[in-house]
């Protein structure tokens, strides 16, 4: 089986005046409808190796292809959600959401005719992840999680096949990073869409993945490649237990020699 998302010896550098490349003989192998996460010390590449994905940065060597073909612009099957919402005050949550589908072929050239199927799903996602009703509020009327769960949403309403997280739940509270983590676990078992999570929280990442990536601080490239066998469907009791604390250990343990 050829792997979904597919980086080879990749190389980046930002600028010719730097020392050292952002990213040096970079590699990594994602199957489709797998959940992967990449963790790693501070400015070791991870938010690189999401923008080599995307289409947003391309390498000075090595190859990046995803869904079988060699990225070369800016990635129409992804969905991204970053750790700022980033919702248009000025727009209600449910336009919010439909601002994908403005942009994004062949969405665009049926979004009007066909705006109140359009409308219907975004309805279906929010109630999916509890925020039935809200989308005539505005995101200044939404607390910080109901927030990100909109951006989830809003990451999702044209149906990508990959999703993109950069640290989406680092600046929330514990409890609602949980209830998220769950969101999130219950979106990708409904619809088995790619995603590659990027995060600094490695209970988040053991909970989450199948497999994570352990990246070496700058410049970055895969250090450990360690498969999660934690049975699913995950609850948050597993956290507590000592098959998932272990790895969590062993996981900060690599990290720990990547800084050194």
């Amino acid at each position: 089986m050829n792997p979904f998302v597919e980086i080879e010896n990749v190389t980046l550098s930002y600028s010719d005046e730097l020392r050292e490349p952002a990213v040096q003989d970079l590699s990594i192998s994602i199957e489709e409808g797998e959940f992967s996460a990449v963790v790693g010390p501070s400015g070791c590449g991870k938010s690189t190796l999401m923008k080599l994905v995307t289409g947003l940065l391309f390498p000075q060597a090595g190859q990046v292809r995803v869904d079988g073909a060699q990225v070369d612009s800016p990635l129409k099957i992804a969905g991204m959600a970053f750790q700022n919402p980033v919702m248009l005050p000025w727009r209600k949550t449910l336009e919010n959401l439909l601002l994908p589908l403005e942009i994004v072929s062949p969405h665009r050239e049926r979004l009007r005719k066909e705006k109140k199927a359009y409308h219907q799903q975004a309805e279906e996602l929010l109630k999916t992840v509890g925020l039935e009703g809200c989308g005539d509020q505005y995101p200044w009327q939404l607390s910080g999680g109901m927030q990100q769960r909109a951006s989830l949403c809003r990451a999702l309403i044209h149906e990508p096949k990959l999703l993109m997280l950069d640290e989406p739940f680092a600046a929330l509270d514990s409890f609602t990073r949980e209830e998220l983590w769950c969101v999130m676990r219950d979106l990708w078992q409904q619809k088995k869409f790619t995603v590659i999570l990027v995060t600094h929280d490695l209970p988040e990442a053991v909970f989450l993945a199948d497999r994570i990536f352990v990246m070496s601080s700058r410049p970055g490239k895969i250090l450990v490649e360690r498969k999660i066998d934690l049975p699913r469907p995950r609850e948050l009791d597993l956290c507590f237990t000592p098959e998932f604390t272990s790895i969590v250990h062993e996981l900060r343990g690599h990290i720990s020699e990547a800084r050194s």
